[in-house]
C-alpha cells in the first residue's frame, strides 16, 4: 500500500465512481481501476460493492476512509511546509476553509479580497455550512480549518477566537415583538439541524416560554431574510449580517437578551495539523472581518 493508491481509493469514494475519479485525477479508467484491484489485493480485502450503477463503500473502506485522509492531509501539510521554508515571505499551497453561510455573506468577502490580494500563490477554497457539520469537516480531514460559532471544545480541536456577533431577533417591519411573544401560533425561521444559530434561537425560545414555536427551515441566509420580512416569522441573526441585507428596511430588530445577545465565532483546525503560513496568515485576516464592525444602535 502507498500513498499513491490512497490518492485513487479516495478520489473514488469522494467522486463516487470510477468514472468521475478518473476525471479528478485526470488519467483514464482503467488506471484507476488497476489502483483500487492493486490496494484490495495488497489489503485482502475487497473496497468496494461493484454494480451496474457504479461502486458503493464496503464496511472495510468506511474503516479505510479516514486514515487515507490522514495520509492525504499530511502530505500536503509537507509540501506547504517546505514551500514555507523555500518562500518564507510567500504562503503558497493549497487551504480548503469552511464557514458559517452568515459568516461567508457578511464577514468574507472583504478578508477573501484582501487575501487572494496578498497571497496569490495559495490556492484557496471556501465551502458552507452549519457549525456542525463544519467541525465533522475539519475532524475528518476534509476541510484544513472553519469558521463556526464557539465556544467549541473537542480535544482533537484547536479554536481560535476571531471575533463576536452581536445578535437580534429580527421580525418584520412594524411588527410589534411583545405582541408577537403572546401569539400561540409563533413561527420561527432557521437553518437545517447542525445550525449553531438555530440552537440559539430554539434556546431563546424556550428561555422566554415559547419553546412551542414552530420550526421552519429555509436553506439560505436570504431565505430567512426574505421569508422574515414577508411577515412568515421572525428569526434569531448577526446585526451584521441583517445590516447588510438590501431588505434591511422591511424588517424590525431587537435586542437579543443574556444569554443570547452574543455569539462568538472561531476558526477551528485539527490539533495534529501543521500550522503553514497560509492558514496563519488566514486566520489573522479572518479578525478584520470584525474590525469594522457595524455600531448602529438597534431601532424597532
Amino acid at each position: 500500500m502507498d500513498s499513491t493508491d490512497l490518492s485513487f481509493f479516495l478520489a473514488v469514494v469522494e467522486e463516487g465512481g470510477v468514472t468521475a475519479a478518473a476525471r479528478r485525477l485526470n488519467c483514464v479508467q482503467s488506471n484507476v481501476t488497476a489502483r483500487i484491484r492493486s490496494l484490495e489485493a495488497d489489503l485482502g480485502v475487497p473496497l468496494f460493492h461493484r454494480n451496474g450503477r457504479g461502486v458503493v463503500p464496503t464496511r472495510a473502506a468506511e474503516r479505510l476512509l479516514p486514515h487515507a485522509r490522514q495520509v492525504a492531509a499530511a502530505l500536503r501539510a509537507a509540501r506547504d511546509s517546505l514551500w514555507d521554508l523555500l518562500n518564507p515571505d510567500r504562503p503558497g499551497g493549497q487551504l480548503t476553509i469552511g464557514s458559517m453561510e452568515t459568516t461567508a455573506a457578511c464577514r468574507l468577502p472583504p478578508v477573501l479580497a484582501a487575501y487572494h490580494a496578498a497571497f496569490p500563490d495559495v490556492e484557496l477554497s471556501l465551502r458552507t455550512g452549519g457549525t456542525g457539520v463544519l467541525t465533522e469537516e475539519v475532524l475528518a480531514y476534509r476541510l484544513d480549518a472553519a469558521l463556526v460559532s464557539g465556544p467549541i471544545d473537542h480535544p482533537d480541536l484547536i479554536a481560535a477566537d476571531v471575533g463576536v456577533e452581536r445578535m437580534v431577533v429580527v421580525t418584520a417591519a412594524g411588527t410589534d415583538w411583545a405582541a408577537l411573544q403572546t401569539r400561540s401560533n409563533l413561527s420561527a425561521l432557521c437553518f437545517r439541524r447542525g445550525c449553531a444559530y438555530r440552537e440559539r434561537l430554539e434556546s431563546l425560545l424556550a428561555g422566554m416560554g415559547l419553546g412551542r414555536a414552530r420550526m421552519q427551515e429555509f436553506g439560505t441566509l436570504e431565505g430567512i431574510i426574505g421569508g422574515v420580512a414577508a411577515g412568515i416569522g421572525i428569526s434569531l441573526l448577526p446585526l451584521a449580517a441583517v445590516e447588510r441585507s438590501p431588505l434591511r428596511a422591511s424588517l424590525s430588530l431587537y435586542e437579543a437578551p443574556e444569554p443570547w445577545a452574543v455569539a462568538p465565532t472561531q476558526l477551528i483546525h485539527r490539533r495534529d495539523n501543521v500550522m503553514t503560513a497560509a492558514l496563519s496568515r488566514f486566520i489573522a485576516h479572518a479578525r478584520l472581518g470584525w474590525q469594522s464592525d457595524l455600531q448602529n444602535a438597534i431601532t424597532a
